[in-house]
């Protein structure tokens, strides 16, 4: 059975090229264990960087971009499948239900609501999948502090918290999906 994986991350490279790297050894290795990428479909920034790496090591990638942002992200032209979605809600939902686990890299605002978004869904009960930060450079860590205090003032519970797994290497990120059974 072929497995796939959603990464959340960037339409920019950010500041640091440790960011740039993550992605790229990222793909690299989904595509190395047989694992399609699943992803928002452009071809800027971090995101751009972690399919072309997927591409280029003989991956599948999987693009999911709403029509409004085929400009503003640039769609990125070669990939395997690119699906065109009317609103941001039906991308995440599609990324939702394509993907066996979650990947967040660094990114922005966008990054953030899908990361919460997949992890809100999870507590709902409408998903059992894993949701992986990449925290390059401890990049979430601010993220993993305001959770800890959310938990501390009884907003988020203990249970809710663990969704968002750790990982500070793609190779601890592979090693958490391989746990899951993924590949």
């Amino acid at each position: 059975m072929k497995h796939s994986v959603c990464v959340f991350c960037g339409s920019a490279p950010g500041a640091r090229p440790s960011y740039s790297a993550a992605a790229q050894e990222l793909g690299l290795a989904l595509a190395q264990a047989g694992i399609t990428l699943v992803y928002g479909g452009g071809r800027l920034g971090l995101m751009g960087i972690v399919a072309e790496a997927t591409l280029a090591a003989g991956g599948r990638v999987v693009g999911v971009i709403p029509r409004m942002l085929i400009e503003r992200e640039l769609a990125h032209p070669r990939l395997t499948q690119q699906h065109v979605v009317a609103t941001m809600h039906e991308r995440k939902t599609l990324m939702a239900e394509m993907s066996d686990a979650f990947v967040g890299l660094p990114g922005g605002m966008g990054t953030f609501d899908e990361l919460v978004e997949i992890v809100t869904w999870a507590q709902l009960g409408l998903h059992a999948k894993p949701v992986i930060l990449a925290n390059v450079e401890n990049y979430f860590a601010p993220v993993d502090a305001m959770l800890d205090y959310a938990v501390t003032e009884q907003f988020v519970t203990a249970e809710s918290r663990a969704r968002w797994r750790n990982a500070d290497s793609v190779p601890q990120v592979m090693r958490i999906l391989s746990e899951e059974g993924i590949p």
